[in-house]
């Protein structure tokens, strides 16, 4: 037998402090470790940065609504009011989210489910003096209130069919146009006249439908206006739209104009029609600094396949004015026949008169003002108008230099072509620019820039032998590889 060696306390001492050393120190690590998990989420809770992964930027808001919510100085209340099986929920509350996050400190967001929350639901009906029907937004601004319906929200496929496969969600627009309406308190209204060689009536014209469009997400009214049933331009008008003139004013016609743009925070858009007879129309607009010129604006070359004239305009536009600044790195293309513009109002005598002439959209380089537009192959020469071709631009009387006093002057925005409203040819910059141009005749800045733009869905439809392929493939291929790779793993092991 071996001699055992007796176990003192001072031999077990040092070990039993050991264990205590390693179990004190875990215990450190692991409250180290929580704490350090409290702190990463209450900063990544507070300070955090959104990414927009989609490829068309569907959760980002556009330049318009951020401008305005920006400079917003007035609270605002939104309300998400949804069911847990809304199709629209998911979208609806990031929208929010969205606005909340741009202007924490004037927007506040609530949810309420009004099928689960029922004293609520009524609390929010009292205060407000409402009722709810449906899933929607409740928006509350200047002691106004405004509920947007979930069927405000999203535009139906054909025939409004809840079934159809498409739908564009425009929570943006119907958002941002509720909370201008309720701090502005009341609708402003354009009137769009019909009459003059244009296609008429609500319904007929194409062009009335677009600005009508327009005219809802800007919390406008737009309504049709003939001069020969009136005596003079109604005093509730906001503005004026003049497109596609093929006839031109009459004497009366015109002298109701010219009162109307006498007045202060006249607005008055004319989108002109190149192939229009209208002295008196264009008489006017040259006396308030913006002379049309009777050309036409084109690109000629002689090819080997004969000779091309390229009518359709390549437009740029300029820095030059807050109204076309937004889209200077968009550009577009003019449709149909466009006329060029003289800017006469840059002459010293407007300037005294106070009238202040901007380009907005000049032609690019390659183009000019062909004043014998229906020769084979046109060239430039001295009768025609080089660049740079001025194809829009805008009018200010009374413009000062005080911004405070320049609410009360009288704007006016011309296009040397009427098919920026025509939704078979109009491109989503037109669109804007007519949008922005709008804002600024009615002193909306803060509303100028990019418009929102719908985020749509698609349900794919696929035929029985694709659905069968992704069966097979989901459920029998996939598993089976699994499986056997398993089985490989399994034996290689046991060998």
């Amino acid at each position: 037998m071996t001699d055992q060696k007796d176990i003192t306390p001072r031999q077990v001492a040092p070990r039993s402090l050991h264990r205590w050393g390693i179990g004190l120190n875990a215990l450190l690590q692991l409250v180290l470790l929580f704490a350090l998990f409290l702190i990463v989420n209450y900063a990544s809770y507070h300070h955090f940065v959104l990414r927009d992964l989609t490829p068309s930027r569907d959760y980002t808001l556009s330049e318009r609504t951020t401008g305005y919510l920006r400079k917003l100085n007035k609270d605002v209340f939104l309300t998400l009011i949804f069911t847990r099986d809304s199709d629209t929920i998911h979208d609806s509350r990031a929208l929010l989210e969205e606005f909340r996050r741009v202007k924490r400190t004037r927007i506040r967001v609530d949810e309420i489910d009004p099928a689960r929350d029922l004293e609520r639901a009524e609390e929010l009906k009292l205060q407000n003096n409402i009722s709810l029907h449906g899933n929607g937004i409740l928006v509350r601004a200047a002691d106004r209130v405004r509920f947007i319906g979930e069927e405000e929200l999203i535009i139906r496929g054909a025939d409004g069919n809840r079934d159809d496969p498409t739908i564009d969600y425009r929570g943006e627009d119907a958002v941002i146009s509720a909370i201008v309406g309720l701090i502005e308190g009341s609708v402003r209204k354009f009137y769009f006249i019909t009459g003059k060689g244009a296609t008429g009536g609500r319904d007929a014209a194409p062009d009335f439908a677009t600005l009508a469009d327009i005219g809802r997400r800007q919390n406008i009214e737009t309504a049709p206006l003939n001069f020969t049933d009136v005596t003079a331009i109604p005093p509730d008008a906001d503005g004026l739209v003049l497109s596609g003139a093929q006839y031109d004013l009459s004497e009366r016609e015109l002298a109701m104009l010219q009162a109307y743009w006498n007045t202060k925070r006249a607005a008055l858009l004319v989108l002109l029609n190149p192939k229009g007879d209208t002295p008196r129309l264009h008489n006017f607009l040259a006396v308030n600094g913006v002379a049309p010129r009777t050309d036409r604006v084109l690109f000629a070359e002689s090819t080997s396949a004969g000779p091309r004239k390229e009518f359709s305009v390549q437009a740029v536009f300029l820095n030059d004015s807050p109204i076309s600044k937004p889209f200077a790195a968009a550009g577009s293309r003019f449709s149909g026949q466009t006329q060029s513009l003289n800017l006469v109002g840059t002459a010293p005598e407007f300037r005294a008169k106070h009238i202040e002439v901007t380009p907005l959209i000049d032609a690019a380089e390659r183009y000019w003002g062909e004043s014998r537009y229906l020769d084979e192959i046109p060239k430039a020469d001295a009768n025609d108008t080089k660049p740079p071709v001025h194809i829009a631009a805008s009018v200010e009387r009374g413009a000062v230099s005080d911004e405070r006093l320049r609410v009360d002057s009288a704007r006016m925005v011309i296009v040397g072509n009427d098919t920026l409203l025509n939704p078979a040819t109009r491109l989503a910059v037109d669109q804007d620019f007519i949008s922005s141009s709008i804002n600024w005749m009615l002193n909306r800045e803060r509303l100028m820039g990019i418009t929102p733009k719908r985020k749509q869905f698609f349900r794919i439809q696929l035929a029985d032998d694709q659905r069968r392929q992704i069966f097979q493939t989901t459920v029998i291929m996939l598993p089976s590889v699994a499986l056997l790779l398993g089985f490989l793993v399994w034996s290689h092991r046991r060998s």
